[in-house]
């Protein structure tokens, strides 16, 4: 079969990079304006890919399995670690999330909410009144305590280092994860080399905190993800290697991490922009509603996504994806922002609207900030039960006040995409 695919920009893939970093909304806006809804582009990381934002193909991509479409390559286990779940693909992939599933759902879900209650609660004691002040640090460091406490249980002196080591880590990350490998080694005077040492740091306190967990024993009492990880087996009886339980967890420290903060500080920008959908929801919140809370959080994901893209890499040869035929070896990036900015799919996209999906849940191959398919966010619902609880809180404690300025622009962290300013926020405690 003949290769078949959509036009797309001509420019030099260096120059398609830095527009893409710089303008990671507008420039993906301009090429559906000028190519459709699928074009064709040269990224320095995956070579030619080609993009998409028509629902039915994004759905049958999600649908691939994994002999006819993977895992991207280059991916996140560059930095995550190879045993992490971006890094594996078929069967291995399968058989550790499988692994990984019962701390996300059911009862070991309901049981983390009570530490984001108190993180929250705790972090909102020190929020200033009367004064403008950035909000995405202050979500930062609940979503870093509340994910830290899920995954190790009682704090410690190996909680405080990984309180100090995981954000920095998670900054030079996020911005070395969509950057080339550099094929000379500089040792700690390049960022390679000091987000290698802090890898080993990392790598040296979990190593602890397993030992410290072995030796306390009682793991089948305990709560904590790394407790569940240490007692699960693999369908032949064997445990996971220290090793994986090291890439995993750091997978579960950070992907959550930074992504979740990043939308409550969109959660707040959008919401001091739009009064009525915030005054509405102090109604809801003294009735003791919250249809219209957890409508919120999924159109401040649809409006404002932390993450631009979700990609697959083909496996088979001549794959007709939808309107297009493509070669063994080429990427498929589903963009995000196009489809949830897409008008026959969410009518006036432009607004900020709660209201469409307070009757109707989205349908998770138009609304796809989680991604989708098999290798849908594992920690989705842990994120949802976390932003509607800190949105929750806020409601109770502040009100928040509105503003007549300009959305905030969007800025490009490497991986997420947040509000410029940091989601700006003037509050006054409620009595």
């Amino acid at each position: 079969m003949t290769t078949l695919l959509p036009p797309g920009p001509t420019t030099h893939r260096l120059v398609q990079a830095v527009s893409a970093l710089t303008r990671p909304q507008r420039g993906m806006r301009q090429a559906r304006a000028r190519y459709g809804d699928a074009f064709t582009i040269n990224s320095p990381i995956f070579g030619r890919a080609l993009v998409i934002s028509d629902s039915a193909e994004i759905k049958q991509l999600f649908q691939a399995g994994p002999e006819i479409a993977d895992n991207v390559e280059p991916n996140l286990g560059r930095v995550l670690g190879p045993g992490s779940l971006f890094a594996l693909s078929g069967d291995e992939h399968r058989k550790q999330r499988k692994l990984l599933v019962p701390p996300f759902h059911g009862r070991r879900l309901a049981a983390y909410e009570q530490i984001m209650v108190d993180e929250t609660v705790r972090e909102f004691a020190s929020w200033p009144e009367g004064v403008e002040f950035a909000t995405m640090p202050s979500m930062m460091r609940i979503t870093i305590n509340i994910i830290l406490r899920a995954v190790f249980g009682a704090e410690g002196e190996e909680f405080d280092q990984l309180r100090d080591l995981l954000p920095r880590w998670v900054k030079l990350g996020s911005l070395l994860a969509v950057l080339p490998v550099p094929t000379a080694d500089w040792g700690r005077w390049s960022p390679w080399g000091r987000f290698k040492i802090m890898r080993r740091e990392y790598n040296e306190i979990v190593a602890r905190l397993i030992a410290k967990a072995h030796k306390g024993g009682g793991l089948d009492e305990r709560e904590d993800i790394l407790a569940l990880m240490l007692q699960a087996r693999y369908d032949d009886g064997t445990p996971m290697s220290h090793r994986d339980i090291a890439d995993q967890l750091l997978t579960l420290l950070t992907a959550g991490h930074e992504t979740t903060a990043t939308t409550l500080a969109w959660a707040v920008e959008r919401l001091r922009r739009h009064p009525d959908v915030l005054a509405a929801l102090h109604e809801e919140e003294l009735a003791g509603g919250k249809a219209l809370r957890e409508a919120t959080i999924l159109e401040v994901q649809r409006a404002r996504p932390v993450i631009d893209m979700v990609g697959r890499k083909i496996r088979a040869d001549d794959v007709r994806l939808g309107r297009w035929t493509l070669p063994r070896g080429i990427t498929v990036l589903a963009s995000i922002a196009l489809i949830h900015d897409d008008e026959t799919v969410f009518p006036h996209p432009e607004r900020f609207h709660p209201q469409r999906f307070v009757a109707a849940k989205p349908d998770l191959y138009q609304w796809i900030p989680f991604g989708g398919g098999s290798r849908r966010c594992l920690g989705a619902a842990f994120a949802t039960m976390e932003m509607n609880v800190v949105l929750r809180t806020l409601l109770r404690e502040f009100d928040l006040t509105p503003t007549a300025e300009p959305d905030e622009a969007w800025h490009n962290r490497g991986i997420a995409n947040a509000p410029a300013k940091g989601g700006l926020a003037v509050v006054h405690r409620r009595h």
